[in-house]
């Protein structure tokens, strides 16, 4: 994946919109629009946090309206080296949500978290999303829980979110960490020994 200063802010936003890691698609259960976000397409070492703020700042927001909205993070198969931006760069990114946007955000369904995304969010998520975000975070550990908050019909999930899915069905630990090829949140090695030392280390950059 090409470095954020190989590439032009177009073409830039032009990766960000052909891979289509932002759509407003489909409804929830109340009627309210969904931000449905695939973490598995995000080139986090392509874009910049400058031009990202800015494609979601003309191309996203504007589709929300103004009106209440839900976000549908898709986790499955995040790796950190290709998809994770980085804390301040998240943190900065959100401090930029116009407040008009983010007083309208009522819940984020976040698809598959698995151990290690958990204790990322219980350590930092109040730093990050400070004014209430965090307490609108419900884990979705599987597909059939989400379609109890989102309509199924309106709404494009990727097929390896169901792969994912199905595979969870035969290795159940697989949710905790607990299995020795479990590669699956950010990518790193297994958590065969200490869950907390491994995390630890994956997020002190």
């Amino acid at each position: 994946m090409a470095s954020p200063s190989t590439l032009t802010r177009s073409e830039q936003e032009n990766l960000l919109e052909k891979l289509g890691v932002f759509k407003i698609q489909g409804r929830d259960k109340h009627g309210r629009k969904v931000l449905l976000i695939i973490g598995k397409l995000f080139p986090a070492r392509a874009v910049s946090s400058e031009v990202l703020k800015k494609y979601l700042e003309e191309k996203i927001y504007p589709k929300l309206e103004e009106k209440a909205f839900s976000v549908v993070y898709v986790h499955t198969d995040v790796q950190r080296s290709e998809n994770f931006p980085g804390i301040s760069t998240l943190r900065s990114i959100y401090d930029d949500i116009p407040m008009n946007v983010k007083s309208h955000l009522e819940s984020v369904y976040f698809l598959h978290p698995g151990l290690q995304a958990r204790l990322f969010l219980a350590t930092f998520g109040r730093f990050l999303f400070s004014g209430g975000l965090y307490s609108k975070l419900k884990y979705v550990t599987r597909m059939e829980f989400l379609w109890d908050h989102v309509r199924r019909n309106e709404i494009g999930i990727p097929e390896f979110a169901y792969d994912h899915d199905e595979e969870l069905e035969y290795r159940p630990m697989m949710d905790y960490g607990l299995e020795s090829d479990h590669p699956r949140v950010y990518g790193g090695p297994s958590m065969d020994n200490n869950p907390l030392s491994l995390y630890s280390m994956r997020c002190i950059a």
